[in-house]
């Protein structure tokens, strides 16, 4: 049969385009276009056999053999077909398992049953030398395919290039038309616009850390235990905040001697202002908001954010989220099913694995579904501060793109900054084009 299968070992591929473009195999160092690349494979082998393509075989190991968000992609596209193999951690690093036994088999199958005339190998791997010695044994034209080397070198089995038919190198120029490395040494992202009041969210006082806050709870309680030891007011678990209850030889309320201990922990008595009213612990402002905040907030405080928390300012929700945020509704709740189901077509056939691009993806959506716009011009006076409950489906989302993978289930610091910067470039976009004058 006169046509062409090209089998890739795309471990192979990736990780010595890795090695070319950023210096190490790990392929969280590169952004592959799977599109581009797949059409790359196709003409390039279409013009060194000059025949017509049967297929792509595309083999990759995924962790359980699941496909993972590149394979669901890939298999979707014409002319591709994906065979995974498992992909086990052991010392810290990854290693396909099965991936060279299915190339094996499929190469064998190929030539046995005369399905093509030409086989074009990527690979690099000398465990494949007994399919392609019987590929040939049975006809076919062994084509194999090296990556240029990082060092100038073979990064293939000497055996298997010697037994090949014919053999041509994807240099850097080929690559780079759907590889890229990733700038891990500064912002991969474009900058997003200045705004003006960044200056005041970034000189407005840090809330205090976890560990601050606990030490001033401890201090807290180990001075309330010393003031009921001592016969000082203390409040019965049945009373409500901001009253006291006499215990003992306690004086009585509304004494000007009665006290309680600080709210600042030190421990030290404060006296109870008239009519046996205290200032709060820290325990009575969990449960409340409003004018029994310790201490009035600057006018410029931190808003809601996924790793500084948030700082409480008066007119808070009931659960604790400042009102402004509360009212912002996430994508799973602007989405309809079949509108669900219309993404996730978008994700696996346009949406590439950039950070970036992922973060613009997800806050045009949003917007796009808004009932009403103003929340586009609310979320706008928040920047550079997301939204909890909105940056953290942004973030679930992106790891569907394969972000997670080969980084322990997390995203990386560098990933989670360009997912951000893609989401506030969309904002702006929108919100610029909201306020600009008609007919510009």
């Amino acid at each position: 049969m006169d046509r062409c299968v090209v089998l890739v070992d795309a471990g192979y591929l990736l990780g010595a385009a890795a090695s070319l473009l950023a210096g190490e195999p790990a392929r969280s160092r590169i952004t592959v276009d799977h599109a581009a690349l797949i059409q790359g494979l196709r003409e390039r082998a279409e013009a060194d056999t000059e025949q017509p393509l049967l297929r792509i075989y595309w083999f990759d190991g995924a962790p359980d053999r699941v496909p993972q968000p590149e394979h669901r992609r890939l298999r979707v596209m014409p002319r591709v077909t994906v065979r995974l193999g498992a992909l086990t951690r052991s010392d810290g690093r990854w290693a396909q398992k099965g991936v060279d036994a299915a190339m094996h088999a499929e190469l064998t199958e190929l030539a046995r049953n005369r399905a093509c005339s030409d086989v074009v190998l990527v690979t690099g791997d000398g465990d494949l030398l007994p399919g392609l010695m019987s590929a040939k044994e049975h006809g076919v034209a062994v084509h194999l395919w090296a990556v240029q080397a990082a060092d100038g070198d073979y990064n293939q089995s000497e055996d298997l290039v010697a037994e090949a038919d014919e053999r041509r190198v994807l240099d850097r120029a080929w690559i780079t038309r759907a590889v890229r490395a990733k700038d891990l040494t500064g912002v991969c992202a474009p900058p997003p616009v200045p705004r003006p009041e960044i200056a005041a969210i970034l000189s407005a006082p840090l809330p205090e850390s976890a560990l601050a806050a606990s030490a001033e709870r401890a201090a807290e309680a180990a001075a309330e235990t010393a003031g009921v030891r001592n016969g000082s007011a203390a409040r019965p678990s049945g009373t409500t905040a901001g009253s006291v209850a006499s215990s003992g030889s306690a004086p009585s309320s509304g004494s000007p001697e009665s006290t309680e201990p600080s709210a600042n922990g030190s421990g030290a008595g404060v006296p109870a202002p008239a009519g046996g009213k205290v200032v709060p612990t820290p325990k009575d402002l969990a449960g409340l908001r409003g004018p029994a905040a310790p201490a009035p907030q600057p006018a410029a405080t931190l808003r809601w954010s996924s790793d500084k928390g948030w700082i409480e300012r008066p007119g808070a929700g009931t659960l604790g989220e400042p009102a402004e945020t509360a009212s912002l509704p996430t994508l799973a709740q602007l989405t309809s099913a079949e509108q669900r189901w219309a993404d996730r077509e978008e994700d696996i056939t346009t949406v590439g694995g950039d950070p970036f691009e992922v973060g613009q993806v997800f806050a045009r959506r949003w917007m796009e579904r808004l009932p009403e716009q103003s929340h586009v011009q609310k979320l706008s006076t928040m920047y550079p501060r997301i939204p909890h409950r909105i940056d953290g489906e942004l973030l679930r989302y992106a790891a569907r793109f394969g972000l997670l993978a080969h980084k322990d289930d997390q995203i990386d610091e560098h990933d989670r900054y360009a997912i951000r910067a893609g989401f506030w470039r969309e904002i702006d976009v929108r919100a610029a084009a909201e306020h600009a004058p008609a007919g510009e």
